[in-house]
């Protein structure tokens, strides 16, 4: 049964910076340490981590929201990851994450890959005095 996964991150950083730390491919090089693919056209796939993560882009609203979808292999269900930027003022940006259809047995995996791979690395990058 595909579960669904939830979660909100604060980081000290100004909008467009948190913007382009998951779209533009050379600042997600700089916090993953790994070669991207990435873009915010709509219909492009993507590819992080060596195609350990890859996708399709579905929807970007520039510095509010991107919608991917996560590839699995076969699903009856469509795994879609929607980022929400909301600015806090004061130079902070609540990033909101909801990533849905995630199969059971990539559960795990995908939770501690989204806190310890993904937006802890994106925080300490961009929280760099």
């Amino acid at each position: 049964m595909p579960k669904d996964f939830k979660t909100r991150v604060k980081i000290k950083a100004e909008l467009e910076d948190v913007f382009a730390a998951f779209t533009n491919p050379f600042t997600i090089e700089l916090w993953s340490g790994y070669p991207a693919v990435m873009s915010t056209v709509p219909g492009s796939e993507f590819s992080l981590w060596e195609g350990d993560i890859a996708g399709h882009i579905l929807e970007v609203e520039d510095q509010q929201r991107i919608v991917q979808e996560w590839y699995f292999g076969p699903q009856e269900e469509q795994s879609i990851v929607t980022i929400k930027l909301f600015p806090q003022g004061g130079n902070k940006v609540q990033v909101d994450v909801f990533h849905t259809n995630i199969p059971d047995e990539a559960f795990d995996e995908i939770v501690e890959g989204w806190n310890e791979y993904y937006l802890g690395p994106i925080k300490e990058f961009l929280e760099i005095e």
